[in-house]
């Protein structure tokens, strides 16, 4: 599979907020030897549970490793779903979100993002050969998830569906797997992450139409400006030092089970 990822650059997004005049915690973050990161961790590629070393890997997990880095503290992983992150953020129960969390201007009043590190198309999953065009699910049952963009986006293309809303995606294509849906929806990548670990995947297929553009932030307390700095900062000398790049190359390169194309860089203009 190969498609055109452009990442959307801060100033298509001039909602982003970079600075807050509250005070920020990265001395306390270094004082106890730890960055407390957000992540998925059943949504291949982003962030999973490798079978094999019952360890959270991913993409998300992989970008949350190198600012820990740049801080120079040891990482913990906290899994989170699309319903609950942004509360654990703002209750400081985590210092920062990395978990396929799309920029929005409604999320950006409560939370601040970094710049977008990732862009993908809001698409569908459904059975092979059913699908042609958007009309094609009207009036159908759809699944997503709770608390994502998905779920919104889906409710505004197709306002005769009835959407059906999970704890999570891996439950939604279940979901599609038996019948209870007639298709369902999220990021083109997630969607493409979850057909490669399916069984009987031949069954099943991404229609080409899209019903939005996707950019990922990480999310970070509006609390922590200091933090945020130094998100970007990593971010940009992630994409100067090609890291970003191996990152990418990693999880949906050629040789991946996700192959896409990569055609985008991080920027901060």
């Amino acid at each position: 599979m190969s498609r055109r990822l452009i990442l959307a650059t801060i100033s298509a997004l001039p909602f982003l907020s970079l600075l807050s005049a509250a005070h920020a915690d990265v001395e306390e973050i270094k004082k106890k030897n730890t960055l407390v990161v957000g992540v998925k961790d059943s949504l291949y590629p982003f962030g999973y549970v490798n079978e094999k070393s019952r360890t959270l890997e991913g993409y998300d997990i992989d970008f949350a490793k190198e600012v820990a880095n740049k801080l120079g503290v040891k990482i913990e992983l906290k899994p989170v779903t699309s319903a609950n992150r942004i509360p654990l953020l703002t209750e400081e129960n985590v210092d920062l979100l990395a978990c396929t969390m799309t920029i929005t201007e409604e999320r950006a009043k409560q939370i601040n993002f970094s710049y977008p590190y990732f862009v993908s198309k809001q698409k569908f999953i459904t059975k092979k050969g059913t699908v042609k065009s958007l009309a094609d699910l009207e009036g159908k049952k759809i699944g997503t998830t709770k608390g994502s963009t998905s779920e919104l986006n889906v409710a505004k293309a197709i306002p005769s569906a009835k959407v059906l809303s999970f704890d999570d995606y891996p439950q939604a294509f279940l979901a599609l797997q038996q019948g209870k849906v007639f298709a369902i929806t999220t990021d083109e990548s997630i969607l493409a992450g979850i057909l490669s670990k399916a069984t009987k995947k031949q069954d099943f297929e991404i229609p080409a139409f899209d019903i939005s553009k996707e950019p990922y932030g990480i999310g970070v307390n509006k609390k922590n400006p200091e933090l945020l700095k130094i998100v970007n900062s990593t971010l940009i000398e992630m994409e100067n030092n090609k890291k970003a790049e191996q990152i990418f190359s990693k999880w949906f390169g050629p040789k991946s089970s996700v192959p896409l194309k990569k055609d985008f860089k991080i920027s901060a203009n």
